[in-house]
């Protein structure tokens, strides 16, 4: 939050002092009970029920994937949004609007990688490979470690909901750039536009005149996913040398000394796509080439480490893992990572050890306290482990391991406490 609204007395100069709030659908950035918080901090009254014609304005969630007002809205709520005494606002907007979407201390609902996987229920690559090309921008990085906030989250859902109905990342980006194209004035379509998702089709709704007046595009994902195919072969066609076939890409041309050998950011470059098409054990290979030709490196030694693991070799991505440590010793997602590793190959002791040497970096690292706590538990070291829980509450209260946590300590479920307020 900007100073001048952390000063300003919010029943004076809210936008929604007096006014009655209701929320509708599923919110992106907080429960209900803290939504309602807010609502009444800037002078606002919150209502439970949205079904009343008597409110001023109606708040749709943030993690609303479907945006179509009027399948969410009763008859009178309808009647009175045409007749102009109900004012319809997204929760993003809302936020922007109380000035709030920057304010770490009001919302602070930030989502590792990993959170955000398992929130949405996709490996962890697939989120690292949507930060990587742009398709969710993290609020914040910390020693490398990105953190996502709510608004993000949203966006990170509409991507996991095509992915779910079969769209590729190629197609994926396809379709965005088909977006750039229609609307040239927004910077993230995906984020900023209003989608409605069928199928395999997306349709976008008109908003605020960035897209044709009256008008609705649809893109088909089966069109998008036969062109994307084609580029897809017609690159590998391009990158694969006659002699070394197609499970090697140019591995041959790193080491000749002739025009057409490869850069090690052309290297790297080549690992990312292979790693993106799903060809894991070709980009594990060319990441160890880029290595080769271009000296040490913590984050292609942390990439590497990740894909090992993902082929199962746990033993050499511990060892990975440990020299993007030795590289630089402020990479905390690789101590976080490593630590992990250890835990599941029985190490606990090392694992813990790994653990505290995160904090010793990122003291406010949820994923860590969390996974440090389980493997206190696991020792026995109990009161330790206590704090640590809470430690991961007071970070990251709406992780998706927040219940987990929450019955350790014998807390009520978040749920039951929204339902309590």
């Amino acid at each position: 939050m900007s100073s001048a609204t952390s000063d300003c007395n919010p029943g004076e100069s809210s936008s929604i002092s007096g006014r009655r709030v209701a929320f509708i659908g599923k919110l992106g950035g907080m429960n209900r009970r803290e939504a309602f918080q807010l609502v009444k901090q800037f002078g606002g009254i919150p209502v439970e029920q949205a079904n009343s014609a008597d409110l001023d304005m109606v708040v749709i969630g943030a993690d609303e994937v479907v945006i179509d007002n009027d399948s969410l809205l009763s008859d009178a709520l309808r009647e009175a949004v045409a007749q102009g005494r109900i004012e319809i606002a997204s929760e993003t907007e809302l936020w922007n609007r109380l000035g709030l979407v920057d304010d770490q201390k009001n919302i602070r609902r930030l989502y590792t990688p990993a959170m955000l996987a398992q929130l949405l229920n996709v490996p962890v690559s697939t989120i690292r490979r949507w930060h990587r090309r742009g398709l969710i921008v993290p609020a914040k990085e910390v020693h490398k470690l990105p953190y996502f906030d709510f608004q993000e989250v949203a966006t990170a859902r509409k991507l996991a909901e095509w992915v779910a109905a079969g769209a590729s990342a190629a197609a994926i980006e396809k379709k965005l750039e088909q977006l750039a194209r229609l609307v040239p004035d927004v910077e993230r379509p995906l984020a900023q536009l209003s989608v409605i998702i069928e199928g395999r089709q997306l349709l976008l709704r008109k908003d605020e005149g960035l897209i044709e007046p009256g008008g609705q595009r649809r893109i088909d994902f089966d069109a998008i996913e036969a062109e994307a195919a084609s580029a897809i072969d017609q690159d590998d066609a391009i990158l694969s040398t006659q002699s070394a076939g197609p499970s090697i890409v140019r591995i041959s041309d790193v080491f000749s000394n002739d025009e057409t050998s490869m850069s090690v950011e052309e290297m790297v470059a080549a690992a990312v796509e292979l790693e993106d098409s799903g060809n894991i054990a070709d980009a594990i290979e060319m990441y160890r080439v880029s290595l080769m030709a271009g000296g040490p490196n913590a984050e292609i030694s942390f990439r590497l480490a990740e894909l090992l693991y993902l082929q199962n070799d746990v033993g050499a991505a511990r060892e990975r893992y440990a020299i993007a440590i030795e590289l630089d010793e402020n990479f905390v997602e690789a101590r976080a990572n490593l630590g992990c590793v250890l835990a599941e190959t029985g190490d606990l002791e090392l694992a813990i050890a790994s653990f505290r040497g995160a904090l010793k970096f990122h003291s406010d690292y949820p994923d860590v306290h969390y996974h440090l706590a389980r493997a206190l538990d696991a020792t026995q070291e109990t009161e330790e482990a206590e704090f640590h829980w809470q430690e991961f509450l007071r970070l990251s209260p709406t992780s998706p391991w927040a219940d987990e946590a929450r019955d350790r300590l014998g807390l009520p479920s978040e749920d039951l406490a929204v339902d309590e307020a």
